[in-house]
């Protein structure tokens, strides 16, 4: 039945690739995959990284640079499903050879592992191809699931799905986010587990270390209090700037999820104090301005160091983006409704570390009391800052179990 399902969404997709660019792209890549392996696995094994997307990218990315780190001579391959991830890292230096994995068929899942020959495999968060892990197993190749996280409505835990339950038995060990992961899987007879927290913590601690200088966001700064948007939509910048409008106290970095041309004017048409877009500022200008509007990609995670206050957006639409990225610097942050999905999110609101909103009177109340209460931003900065240095350490326990291997 799971295999039929793989064969049905591949109908599906090649039917969706007449119409969608971003499907035609993955089942183009799908099909470019077996060329990549013949020309360049050549005689070496390889340490497999799966990843769906960006994200979970992310979340295997410390594994993969300590791998490489502590043993140069270790091949890495990097496969995404995903055109999102894919594309956006298919240049990533930190692996060897970097594809598409093709859709889990039998015949793929075989074809694939004979041609890539992996000394070892992981799958991080929410992968477990079946077909894939089933013919790693029969091939005596260590699979690893890293940074998972299991729910009770999963289907692991249904009764329709103890089939595919199977799946998690073959792997050789599961590193979870947290206890209740572990409860769950023991439920079902799954005991290769060990709780070790999410790698992306010691991946936003990395990017803090590595965070680049930059002079013209340093100088817009200077001895202001500033509040740093990253990753904003508009109903999150209809909140934000109302209130920045008024407050001459407060200057903005705003950092929108979406930088085109239109919604930047739209941004703009908002503001009614002096602003400047990073890609046209000077010293002088950006002295001048009152916001900061980062009209380019790849800057974000640095900025959040010149922050008073941090506002993530995603909140009043698709879901927050990425909050730790923030806290690492241990600034308060703001968020809005929609995060109760994301379990990082959930345990800065328990710890004091971050605020969520509902409206622009929430926001109004929130900002006034950090800024007119230093004790009380001080106490949020702690207890961001608290957070991120008691979660990291997940990369250290699984590379110390399976990298030496």
């Amino acid at each position: 039945m799971y295999s039929l399902a793989i064969y049905l969404m591949m109908l599906g997709c090649n039917i969706a690739a007449l119409f969608n660019k971003k499907v035609r792209t993955m089942m183009r890549g799908h099909r470019d995959t077996w060329r990549i392996l013949r020309r360049q696995i050549g005689t070496s094994r390889y340490v497999w990284f799966h990843a769906a997307s960006l994200g979970e990218f992310e979340q295997g990315r410390p594994l993969m640079e300590r791998l490489r780190r502590e043993h140069p001579e270790r091949k890495i391959l990097l496969t995404f499903f995903s055109p999102s991830g894919y594309e956006v890292r298919k240049n990533y230096d930190g692996a060897d050879v970097i594809c598409y994995l093709p859709f889990d068929t039998p015949f793929n899942a075989i074809k694939f592992v004979k041609m890539a020959r992996p000394e070892a495999a992981y799958f991080i968060k929410y992968e477990f191809w079946r077909n894939y892990i089933d013919i790693l197993h029969r091939n005596h190749v260590p699979v690893y699931s890293v940074s998972s996280i299991f729910r009770p409505g999963q289907i692991f835990f249904r009764w329709y799905g103890r089939n595919y339950a199977r799946v998690l038995h073959r792997m050789t060990h599961l590193y979870v986010q947290d206890e209740a992961s572990k409860q769950l899987l023991a439920g079902i007879g799954v005991n290769q587990v060990t709780v070790v927290g999410d790698t992306r913590f010691d991946r936003v601690i990395d990017i803090r270390n590595a965070a680049k200088p930059l002079p013209l966001v340093e100088r817009f700064a200077g001895c202001w209090r500033v509040l740093v948007a990253g990753s904003s939509w508009q109903p999150d910048e209809d909140i934000i700037i109302s209130y920045f409008n008024t407050h001459p106290n407060l200057r903005l970095v705003l950092a929108p999820h979406v930088v085109s041309e239109d919604h930047l004017r739209q941004i703009e048409s908002k503001l009614q104090r002096p602003y400047v877009r990073y890609s046209t500022a000077t010293p002088k200008s950006v002295a001048e301005a009152d916001c900061l509007i980062i009209d380019c990609y790849g800057l974000l995670s640095s900025i959040y160091r010149y922050a008073t206050v941090a506002y993530v957006g995603g909140g009043f639409g698709v879901g927050i983006h990425n909050v730790p990225e923030a806290a690492v610097y241990g600034v308060p942050v703001i968020i809005g409704p929609n995060n109760k999905k994301f379990r990082e999110a959930q345990a800065l609101l328990a710890n004091g570390g971050c605020r969520e909103i509902h409206s622009a009177a929430d926001f109004a109340a929130i900002m006034d009391r950090f800024l007119s209460d230093k004790d009380e931003l001080s106490r949020a900065g702690q207890a961001a800052d608290d957070y991120i240095k008691q979660n990291a350490g997940a990369t250290a326990v699984i590379a110390k179990d399976t990298l030496g291997r």
